[in-house]
């Protein structure tokens, strides 16, 4: 094979969502892939060294809608297998790093090309059965957004081995883009397939081998994205699937030495006791590991007087109930002008009330249930809360039942506190809480919505007026990671909207980017003189 050549991917164009509307080819292949694979119960293995690998200790994966209905069944890694895992990183890591990266990256564009093809309807049905998303929340990450990341990694990946030191006439100077040292601990959440797919992958496209915890509620689709990494080539060790309970598993890969790097995507009380756990563990490591982690967020809107009533209602609806407001990026409290309020009130809560909640097969529901029991608890906790409360009142849903699913309305809070318990804690659920501000307190509450929150990672201010947009723009500058313009505030797109907050919200190393792919390589300047010195003495030792 030839090694005389130089090869660049082209930037790559975002994956576009199919419609499903009625009589589409899309919606007809997705039904019936619901229908199959409802009908039976996947076994999952542990996969390790590319072997399958079963511990005894089993998992069950429930239906939300659902929650009778067992749709696969997984095994659960503990101490034995997280050892076999670390020695396949290991030894998968001399051939990975060392395979040209161009070799690497078709890998994984040969998944993102069977994702917008081929396996398509698989990875958006398994999504909406196992984590409770419709069809079009689905596809536009499940498929869209995996495709992007995928692609688009590579693509920064690209940029980054080009960029070259200057090298003189006597002296040549490169730099080498190595992978870290160790293995890299991926672990990702239940609410985004495409999450559970980029937190191995991206590392790994860099030459690392990694160890990937999916969260035990997303195992189904997470495992399907794995075995689809093996069909296209991947070779075995470079990525090891180990599912299993957080609390038992982290621990045990944390404890590594040669843990070189942290991916993560979860809450932030996780975040940082692993964080904790690092440290405490410093001395041991032969390096000091990569920590990379987009975590929770408290996001807002805040809506001027002169913002448009209709432009506003929609973005709250969107923003904060789309796939039961199970974002990170969810509007979860709104700060609203009284002037526009007055118009807006009647259409918010008539729209809300007629939102259709229901099971995923039935297309027509705008949400169905939340991912599980404890889920579910939590969010009905802080229902009862306000509606006790007398400085909130429920204006529409707060409405729940879990006979068949866990099924929560949206609801709608409205407090006379900016900072009631809704208004800053992250609940992850169907719930937005919504103050009313006077009018001309319009900059205060800028300020008030800035310090209220620990959070920072996406929000968005809605008005006409450019100079009150310009204000908000400069006061809310730390507020969010990503920050929108007369939009919701989700929905961030690969190679678009760079995805990542600070303050509790995480790094903010922006998944879908350049600066979270550097942060899996590790630099390492090579100098070579072409004419080395003969005399060790310089010009200025000479007499006068």
């Amino acid at each position: 094979m030839s090694r005389n050549k130089v090869f660049e991917f082209t930037r790559p164009v975002n994956e576009v969502p199919l419609s499903y509307a009625p009589g589409s080819k899309e919606r007809e292949e997705v039904k019936q892939k619901l229908q199959e694979l409802s009908s039976r119960v996947e076994e999952i293995p542990l996969v390790i060294g590319g072997e399958k690998v079963e511990s005894g200790n089993v998992g069950e994966v429930r239906m939300p809608h659902n929650h009778g209905k067992v749709i696969a069944r997984y095994q659960k890694a503990g101490k034995k297998e997280i050892e076999m895992a670390v020695e396949a990183a290991r030894e998968a890591k001399h051939d990975w790093e060392r395979m040209p990266w161009d070799k690497r990256a078709i890998i994984f564009r040969k998944v993102a090309a069977k994702l917008s093809g081929p396996f398509r309807s698989t990875i958006n049905a398994a999504t909406m059965l196992g984590q409770g998303k419709d069809v079009y929340q689905a596809d536009i990450e499940a498929a869209c957004e995996l495709i992007d990341f995928l692609n688009f990694n590579s693509y920064y990946l690209n940029d980054i081995y080009k960029d070259q030191p200057e090298s003189l006439r006597t002296v040549i100077n490169q730099t080498e883009y190595r992978a870290l040292e160790g293995f890299i601990f991926a672990v990702s959440p239940f609410n985004f397939t495409a999450i559970g797919g980029n937190l191995p992958s991206a590392p790994a496209m860099a030459g690392n081998t990694v160890l990937w915890k999916p969260a035990s509620t997303a195992v189904f689709s997470n495992y399907l994205v794995m075995r689809l990494f093996e069909e296209c080539g991947l070779p075995p060790g470079v990525i090891n699937f180990i599912p299993g309970s957080g609390s038992e598993v982290g621990p045990l890969v944390l404890e590594q030495p040669e843990l070189a790097g942290v991916h993560f995507t979860g809450s932030s009380e996780v975040f940082r006791g692993m964080w904790e756990t690092i440290g405490k563990n410093i001395a041991k490591y032969k390096t000091y590991p990569r920590i990379v982690g987009e975590t929770g967020g408290k996001d807002f809107v805040v809506a001027h007087p002169t913002a448009d009533k209709d432009e506003v209602t929609t973005a709250l609806i969107r923003g904060s109930f789309e796939y039961q407001g199970q974002k990170c990026s969810a509007a979860s409290r709104a700060y609203i002008a009284e002037s526009l309020w007055a118009k807006m009130r009647d259409g918010l809560v008539e729209t809300t009330e007629g939102i259709k909640v229901g099971g995923v097969e039935d297309f027509s529901n705008y949400l169905s249930a939340v991912i599980d029991r404890a889920a579910y608890d939590k969010i009905v906790g802080y229902i009862e809360y306000a509606r006790k409360s007398d400085e909130a009142e429920i204006i529409a849903g707060g409405k729940y039942d879990d006979s068949v699913g866990y099924f929560i309305r949206p609801t709608l809070i409205l407090t006379t506190n900016p900072k009631f318990k809704t208004m800053e804690e992250e609940i992850f659920g169907p719930v937005l809480t919504i103050y009313i501000y006077p009018d001309e307190k319009y900059e205060e509450t800028l300020h008030l919505c800035n310090e209220t929150s620990e959070y920072g990672l996406t929000g968005s201010t809605m008005a006409k007026d450019r100079d009150a947009l310009n204000l908000a723009e400069d006061i809310l500058t730390h507020a969010a990671g990503n920050y929108y313009v007369n939009d919701k505030p989700t929905a961030a797109i690969v190679g678009q909207q760079p995805f990542g907050g600070s303050r509790a919200s995480g790094t903010n190393d922006k998944a879908g980017a350049m600066w979270n792919m550097i942060r899996w390589v590790s630099p390492r300047s090579i100098k070579e003189t072409l004419d080395p010195p003969k005399d060790y003495r310089y010009p200025h030792l000479e007499e006068e």
